[in-house]
């Protein structure tokens, strides 16, 4: 039997063409893994945050009732400092 080169062709395309195909698809399951682990990263950084910006506003809250702890609030930029809030009264000099 003589084998005509078009069935060699398209074995050989074939061949390629699944090749490629387990390429495309090893890649996208990659691609897949990362996409997860960033997400798992991210929840982990904004339930961080989250936890970290209720710590600042129970700290705040709690210098209402305590004053003692203003100066390291205002120190670590949390707070204002009464000083930075106070409007300066210096007028333009006049002509």
């Amino acid at each position: 039997m003589n084998k005509s080169p078009a069935t060699k062709f398209l074995l050989v395309l074939l061949v390629a063409s699944s090749l490629i195909s387990v390429m495309f698809c090893g890649l996208y399951i990659r691609n897949a893994m990362r996409l997860r682990d960033l997400q798992r990263n991210m929840t982990n950084v904004q339930a961080y945050r989250a936890l970290f910006v209720s710590l600042i506003n129970d700290t705040v809250e709690y210098s209402k009732r305590n004053q003692a702890i203003d100066p390291i609030l205002e120190a670590a930029g949390f707070k204002p400092s009464k000083t930075a809030t106070a409007a300066p009264t210096n007028k333009p000099a006049g002509k």
